[in-house]
């Protein structure tokens, strides 16, 4: 069987590393890193109350994930009135003011996630989404799916670089 070596350049000088070595440092290394990572659970006192089996944020390093976030009202389980438009928007203010409590805007969110009910609101959404988010706009991820929670139109979470 045939060896495999990585190539390494460094400031023009080729050496070679036995796959063995590389194997021994992703092995040993990457638990290191992540026992060298900060992990906060951010809760927002508000939604704590609501008794939900999940945290509102967690910020890892420089990393904030949200979590999915829908149309309902603050400190409700009621979505607002309406269909996919207020909800989206609703979703979007809930998803700001999320952002605020742990410091951060709408401008460093690098990922979104939609769920939709229905991917026929897609351009709908867009609409919404795009009073939000200018260029150069977050990356993005959507799909539909046949429930969401409350019985929403919608569901978004996102990630912000800090």
């Amino acid at each position: 069987m045939q060896s495999l070596d990585l190539i390494v350049f460094e400031k023009s000088q080729t050496t070679k590393t036995p796959r063995y070595l590389l194997i021994l440092l992703l092995t040993f290394a990457t638990p290191c890193f992540a026992q060298n990572s900060i992990v906060e659970h951010r809760q927002n006192p508000g939604f704590e109350s609501m008794n939900l089996p999940f945290t509102e944020a967690v910020r890892v390093d420089n990393l904030l994930f949200l979590s999915g976030q829908l149309g309902n009202k603050t400190g409700s389980f009621d979505l607002v009135s309406g269909g996919v438009v207020p909800e989206t928007r609703q979703i979007l203010e809930n998803i700001k003011a999320a952002l605020a409590r742990n410091d951060a805007t709408m401008s460093q969110v690098v990922k979104c996630t939609l769920f939709l009910r229905d991917i026929a609101d897609w351009p709908a959404v867009n609409e919404v989404y795009i009073e939000y988010f200018k260029p150069p706009y977050p990356a993005r991820s959507a799909l539909a799916a046949r429930g969401l929670a409350l019985g929403g139109s919608i569901e978004m979470e996102c990630i912000a670089a800090l």
